[in-house]
């Protein structure tokens, strides 16, 4: 059997894709320390998804992009990004387990598992995988967008990052279907977010 684990990083902010993961553990080279990456250090982190690129039997990394979450919706972008990352696999799994509650429509069998990060080191390392993606990307938009802080805040809605939203309006980063965001006017000169 080839289980899948699966889980995303970045439901919640205000800017930037969502990214999701897939990994086939290999059971000859346990990981040790594999856990929810929300529970890791980011440096604890970046360590693990070395050592999960190098000794995991299948790994891949998707995303669904602000546009496409702006225009399905932050959960069905979600399970696009999970299906990516499954059809990315080589080999492809037998079976996924897919942290929380829904799952994507994969061609293998399926399982939510709430808490997966937590209780399925495969999951748990999906979980490793799609945050260090995720925070790799949000530092490179902070060097595009630097007004806005993603490199601290992760896109997420910081108090910082909110005053940044209301003096210079979103960049083309942010969701615009996020309530926050849409509420604010968009920035007219795209320049200005990148002085």
């Amino acid at each position: 059997m080839l289980i899948a684990g699966i889980d995303e990083a970045g439901r919640g902010p205000l800017a930037g894709p969502v990214y999701a993961a897939a990994v086939i553990l290999d059971p000859a080279r346990p990981i040790v320390g594999l856990r929810d990456s929300k529970l890791l250090s980011a440096a604890r982190r970046e360590r693990l998804a070395v050592e999960i690129r190098a000794s995991a039997l299948a790994w891949a990394v998707a995303s669904a992009d602000v546009a496409e979450i702006d225009s399905l919706n932050i959960l069905q972008a979600t399970l696009v990004a999970m299906r990516r990352a499954v059809l990315a696999l080589a080999p492809a799994p037998t079976e996924a387990l897919i942290d929380g509650n829904q799952v994507p429509r994969l061609s293998c069998p399926a399982r939510a598992i709430v808490r997966g990060d937590r209780d399925v080191a495969a999951i748990s390392a999906a979980s490793i995988l799609a945050k260090t993606a995720r925070d790799a990307l949000l530092a490179e938009l902070h060097m595009l967008y630097p007004l806005y802080g993603f490199a601290q805040n992760k896109g997420y809605g910081t108090p910082e990052h909110m005053a940044a939203l209301a003096r210079h309006g979103p960049c083309p980063a942010h969701r615009r279907s996020f309530a926050p965001v849409s509420q604010m006017h968009v920035c007219k000169n795209t320049a200005v977010a990148r002085a």
